[in-house]
């Protein structure tokens, strides 16, 4: 086992491995950005280090400060968290390079899993169904045209490079297809540092259920059940649960099937997701890779009792699996809500500031994750993310009248969130009834 980690991220998940480390007797480090200074998280790892300016490309985001960093303190390995350098192919090599092991998969498995084209392929060889789409990404114009009538309108344009909805546009008639291409290359350039794209059949009203992975280096792999992810603003993430209320126990089987065999043909290892679209008639087709844990891991966690965290850090350390398939069995109903300083009422614009009052809810299977605090200072320059509220009941309509208390009961002030927007969702007619699809948002809310 590790004896230092050194943790390259911020916020809410620094927190969460800074706590999985401590349950395994393992020292951590934190980095920080001057932004972050004073940050009490920081008051829980064992050192501190800062790596730079307040931008992220000053800090969070300079591979070799955090390399020193580790090398400095001494640290075993780097535990990359979600989002920044988490999925960053050419910084898992140079930490293994170094000798400090990278908590996460392979930089090769990286490059055939984190580019959206690439994974396609693996998919297509793990048989495993797909949207029809290019193959691979986009050479010009004429084959941009030539593709897009191939496979017919609307057509979805998509970044290789990335997610969290950057450089995806949906493109209904050729006309408006070359301009549409063009934009999602330069928001693809501006936001993953590729404009590299590639084209899919759009699929109207689906719903977005993914398989949470976890994989050794000895050669096991396990599925810990699905997600559904449908509630999305702009193709981000609001409201995850488990199980999804959309699938039947033979799809249920199927997907995770695939999800698996999709690992193991990729040679992957670590924690990761592999995200589906579901038509209205059922069928799945894979869409994506998530070469890293994810926001809404607990969803999963407190589904299965299995900490995801500590899963992650033992597998780097060259530990079998200490579950398998037949030992992993979910049970009960999990909603996650992601609560964001953003102003609903305003299209969710950003809202940085000070938190003066800050009382999150509690009770009967309750989890909050979050490393916010009364006085804390909410940053414009970071992810508006600041809390997870996580329930956990017998069944799904207890769960949302679950988290519909807790909603209510949390308080956060004077800065705007997405809290009431969540409590409107929960109450909602079609969201009890699990009706919704990823348009639900835009055309209903």
């Amino acid at each position: 086992m590790f004896r230092r980690v050194l943790i390259a991220n911020r916020g809410e998940i620094a927190l969460r491995v800074v706590r999985a480390c401590r349950e395994l007797c393992i020292e951590s480090v934190c980095v920080f950005s001057e932004e972050d200074r004073g940050a009490h998280y920081l008051d829980l790892a064992d050192r501190a280090v800062c790596i730079g300016g307040p931008a992220p490309k000053e800090s969070y985001l300079k591979a070799d400060r955090i390399i020193a960093a580790a090398e400095v303190t001494g640290a075993d390995a780097i535990h990359p968290g979600y989002g920044f350098l988490a999925e960053d192919a050419a910084f898992a090599d140079k930490c293994r390079a170094c000798n400090i092991e990278f908590v996460g998969p392979t930089g090769d498995a990286m490059r055939r899993l984190g580019d959206k084209a690439s994974a396609r392929a693996v998919a297509k060889k793990a048989k495993v169904p797909t949207i029809p789409g290019s193959e691979g990404t986009l050479e010009d114009d004429n084959d941009t045209i030539r593709v897009a009538e191939k496979i017919g309108f609307p057509v979805m344009i998509k970044a290789s490079a990335g997610g969290g909805g950057r450089g995806m546009r949906v493109v209904h008639d050729k006309t408006d297809l070359l301009a549409a291409i063009k934009q999602a290359e330069q928001e693809a350039e501006g936001a993953f540092n590729s404009n590299a794209v590639y084209i899919e059949k759009y699929i109207d009203r689906p719903r977005h259920v993914e398989v949470q992975l976890m994989a050794d280096t000895h050669g096991n792999v396990v599925h810990l059940g699905e997600r559904d992810c449908t509630i999305q603003r702009r193709y981000q993430k609001l409201i995850e649960e488990a199980p999804s209320p959309a699938i039947d126990a033979r799809t249920r089987k199927d997907l995770c099937a695939a999800a698996v065999k999709l690992a193991r043909v990729s040679g992957y290892t670590s924690a990761g997701t592999v995200e589906f679209l579901l038509d209205r008639k059922g069928k799945f087709y894979f869409i994506e890779v998530n070469a890293r844990i994810q926001v809404e891991h607990p969803v999963t966690e407190r589904t299965t009792g299995i900490d995801l965290i500590k899963a992650q850090i033992r597998s780097a350390a060259g530990e079998a699996l200490a579950f398998n398939q037949r030992s992993i069995r979910p049970d009960g109903h999990v909603i996650e809500c992601r609560i964001n300083a953003e102003d609903p009422d305003q299209d969710f614009r950003p809202c940085a500031g000070l938190i003066e009052r800050f009382r999150p809810p509690g009770g009967f299977g309750v989890r909050i994750d979050t490393h916010v605090h009364e006085g804390c200072m909410i940053s414009p320059r970071y992810d508006s993310l600041i809390a997870k509220v996580i329930v956990r009941q017998p069944t799904r309509p207890e769960a949302i009248r679950a988290m519909q208390r807790c909603l209510d009961e949390f308080v956060i002030a004077p800065i705007k969130t997405t809290i009431p927007f969540l409590s409107r969702v929960m109450a909602h007619p079609d969201f009890a009834a699990g009706t919704v699809d990823t348009g639900f948002v835009e055309r209903s809310m």
